[in-house]
């Protein structure tokens, strides 16, 4: 049992849910690009906590377990690996090209960086805090996701991408290109759900998303979705999908794609990540976040800066 939630039993302490739940992520870390910092909010009021200086435009970041983050700076080539507490930037990686998304392994010991610049996948060893491999998946190789045993990668290459690289990762510091997924429109993001047996790939120009089995080259279906491009993200059953050009979340199965509910968010929010509860987007028109519950209801909003590219949940 945590500090905060003994002395919540003796009645020191309010004892909330949100104070009770083990292991509940209760920062969200934002990028701030146009400002090269990192706003770190109270996950349940979405007030600004504290800010972090970064190199120059910090646009992508993922949680890394714990309290840590990666951060792609794609203009300057350079990943900053966050840690904490307090939170600050442990160490600034340089000498790639246009670093762009990460995947975090499941047991959190390797990131594995997109480089569109080179069409590489870059692993960086986060206890050492350097890289240590890598190989070329594709040309503007961008979003990424990984599978929950830790085996397999997907990167989607482009922004509007004719195809989807499929990595293996049996041995984690040499990923080796295995293939490619032809979507049937040109892809954008791919994510695998939790329990890795759904693989969402959303559109970079169609109103479309596509649901995969992994391992498998047809999609199971293509769903009607928002403007694209769209992002995914996944809970427990459900799927988050946002439009930014539509400044709409939408709640839907994770299994089948069915609409739960769709929740009107900041125009331009366009990523999107969950975490114990929470769904977090932010809105590169105009650096708004919308922190949501699991149902699609918005709990906060904050105009933290004057773009927001990304953002994740990580533990406090």
């Amino acid at each position: 049992m945590r500090r905060r939630e003994f002395l919540a039993t003796l009645g020191l302490l309010p004892l909330t849910p949100y104070a009770c739940e083990r292991g509940r992520p209760s920062l969200a870390l934002v990028t701030a690009d146009t400002e090269s910092h990192v706003a770190a909010l109270d996950a349940a009021t979405g007030r600004v906590r504290t800010r972090l200086a970064t190199v120059e435009e910090p646009r992508s970041i993922e949680a890394a377990g714990g309290l840590r983050a990666v951060v792609a700076h794609t203009s300057s080539g350079a990943v900053s690996l966050l840690e904490g507490p307090p939170l600050r930037v442990r160490r600034v990686l340089r000498g790639m090209s246009e670093p762009r998304y990460t995947a975090i392994a499941p047991d959190a010991r390797h990131a594995y960086v997109t480089d569109s610049g080179t069409g590489e996948l870059v692993v960086i060893d986060l206890e050492r805090g350097r890289m240590v491999g890598g190989a070329v998946v594709g040309a503007l190789a961008r979003h990424v996701a990984i599978a929950p045993d830790g085996r397999t990668l997907w990167v989607a290459l482009g922004s509007k991408a004719p195809a989807v690289a499929v990595v293996d990762l049996s041995e984690p510091r040499r990923p080796r290109a295995r293939g490619l997924l032809h979507p049937p429109f040109l892809a954008h993001d791919v994510v695998c759900s939790p329990g890795g047996r759904r693989l969402w790939i959303s559109s970079g120009d169609r109103f479309e998303l596509a649901l995969y089995a992994p391992g498998r080259s047809r999609p199971l279906a293509v769903l009607p979705a928002g403007a694209p491009p769209q992002h995914v993200s996944f809970g427990a059953g459900r799927a988050y999908v946002a439009s930014g050009d539509d400044g709409s979340l939408a709640v839907q199965r994770v299994g089948d794609g069915k609409l739960l509910a769709r929740t009107a968010v900041a125009k331009g929010s366009y990523n999107v990540q969950h975490g114990a509860g929470r769904v977090i987007t932010p809105s590169l028109d105009d650096g708004t976040v919308t922190i949501a519950g699991e149902g699609g209801r918005v709990i906060a909003r904050n105009r933290i800066a004057p773009a927001a590219h990304d953002a994740c949940l990580i533990q406090a």
